[in-house]
Order: structure tokens, then sequence, then C-alpha cells
């Protein structure tokens, strides 16, 4: 009898740095799994001989995100797409931060500016960030003074001449202390988390190449962080089922503020196995279970 047929799906070519899509190839293989590792804009691939089709590192999304959410739901057709193919749709476009704001969960504040829209940004007279709305890695993403409002000017029109909607959010001052941590949670259960250092440093220019994940280091997420992450899963439209999700959570300039919600990661998240090897078999095991259903 053979083993579940699960893709373990990637961009093309496949990124060196996704340090977790080896290792759960391995594991996968060595539970009886048959697994094969695919580029999601793969016209040859077969996606109903699978059993299960397992996104990963599919990190060019954002570039195509339209393309994108229309292979997840072919995709989602055919076979067990993980995660589901309307929690691709909602995830890939971080104006679900206002939604999750809405429903009272803490966000970093969040402003937004479609093409087309020529509102200001909003008053500054701090630190703020702008980025794309579809994003990843930190791409298309910088860091501005108050006193740098024309720069941040012409990274909004370079990014609505990309067609992008762009997001302005006040920079939170303390991550450059505390931190970024990210809690990731499989089969709707918290597994483990690590701390991160700032991605963005100032004077880095927007379409520079840039550290998604520097310095990560395990971390024991205090009770208030997993009740917010618990909060914004429990938030999310339609309470899909998920085999795996990844809240991203820096702290509020006042320390009585409490952990805030950086980014909802459903689609695609590193999972930090490296830093967390006696998770993995716990993945795998959720994994197989997913294909087998």
């Amino acid at each position: 009898m053979t083993g579940p047929r699960i893709a373990l799906v990637t961009r093309r070519p496949q990124p060196e740095h996704d340090r977790d899509l080896p290792v759960l190839a391995r594991a996968l293989d060595e539970a009886g799994a048959e697994v094969r590792i695919v580029g999601w804009d793969d016209p040859g691939v077969d996606w109903a001989g699978f059993d299960l089709a397992l996104i990963r590192s599919t990190w060019d999304y954002s570039w195509r995100a339209e393309e994108y959410v229309a292979w997840a739901e072919r995709c989602a057709k055919l076979t067990r797409l993980a995660n589901p193919a309307d929690v691709v749709r909602w995830n890939t476009d971080k104006r679900y931060l206002g939604e999750l704001a809405a429903a009272g969960v803490p966000t970093v504040p969040t402003a937004y500016r479609a093409p087309g829209d020529d509102g200001e940004l909003p008053p500054a007279d701090r630190e703020f960030v702008v980025k794309p709305t579809s994003g990843a890695g930190a791409r298309y993403a910088a860091r501005y003074g108050a006193d740098e409002r024309d720069a941040a000017h012409a990274h909004v029109a370079r990014l609505h001449e990309e067609g992008f909607t762009a997001m302005v959010q006040p920079y939170m001052r303390r991550i450059d202390v505390t931190g970024e941590r990210a809690l990731v949670f499989v089969g709707g259960q918290f597994l483990h988390a690590i701390r991160k250092g700032a991605v963005l440093a100032p004077g880095t220019a927007f379409d520079a190449d840039k550290v998604s994940h520097p310095d990560p280091r395990p971390w024991r997420p205090t009770d208030a962080e997993l009740a917010v992450a618990e909060r914004a899963l429990a938030a999310i439209p339609g309470s899909p089922e998920l085999l795996y999700a990844r809240v991203d959570l820096v702290d509020g300039d006042d320390p009585d503020d409490g952990p805030r919600v950086m980014e909802l990661e459903l689609v695609e998240p590193n999972f930090f196995l490296g830093l967390h090897p006696d998770s993995l078999p716990r993945v795998a095991e959720l994994i197989l279970k997913a294909a087998a259903q």
C-alpha cells in the first residue's frame, strides 16, 4: 500500500534559503509519503495526482497576486490545498489588518493608499513605514523619518505605478529593542515561537534587498502574546480550518500597550524548524493526517 501523495509547493527556481523544505520532504518521505517539491506555476504539474498540496515557499506570489490566487482556486478544485483557497485570497492582501482591527484585535495602525487615490500621507511627527499590501520578505518596504515625506511620496507613487496599494504604518519604535516575535500554530494549536531583530534600517531604499529574518532565536511567548495571537486567528472570516498559521507580533510604543499584530501569515510562512527541530515530528504528523482526510 502506497503512502499519501504530497506536493510541497514552492516557487521556480526553488529558493535556496527555504531551510524548512528539505527537512519537511525528508521527514514525510521517511514516514512513507510520496513527496514531490513542485513550483506553483509549473504547467506540467498534475495537481489531481496529489492527496495534498501544501503551500510552502511560494515567495514570488506578491508580484503576481491575481495569478497566484487564481492558481490556488484551480488547485483546490483538484486536490486538498493547505491552507484553503479562500484563506489564500484573503491573506495575500494586507488590508486584512483593517479587518482584524475592526474585530478588536490589537494591530499596528495602518492607513491605505490605492492607485488613483491622491490623498496625502497621514501626518507624521515620527518615523513611519511604507510598503505594499501584497508583499513578502520586506519587498518594496522602507522606513522613513518625519522629514522624509518627499521620499515616501515617491515610494507610494512607484507602488502605484506597479499596480500596488500602499500601506502606511507608524514605525513601532520598541521593535529596535524587543524585536519581532513569530508564533507558529499547527492544527489550531500553538507549536513554537521565535524572536528576530528589526528588518528595516534607516536609509535603506525600498527596492534594496533585505534580510527578512535577522538574528532569529527561539522564544517562549508571554501569556499576552499568546492571547493576541489566538484573538487574531479567531477573527479570520469564516473560521476556516487551518493546517498552519504564523502570527507576527511587535510591542506597542507604550509598555502598557502590549503586543500588536504586525502580520498574520496564513499562506507561505517560514516555520523555523531549524531553530525548533523537536517540532518536526508534530508538523509531519499533521501534514500526513491532512493528506489522508
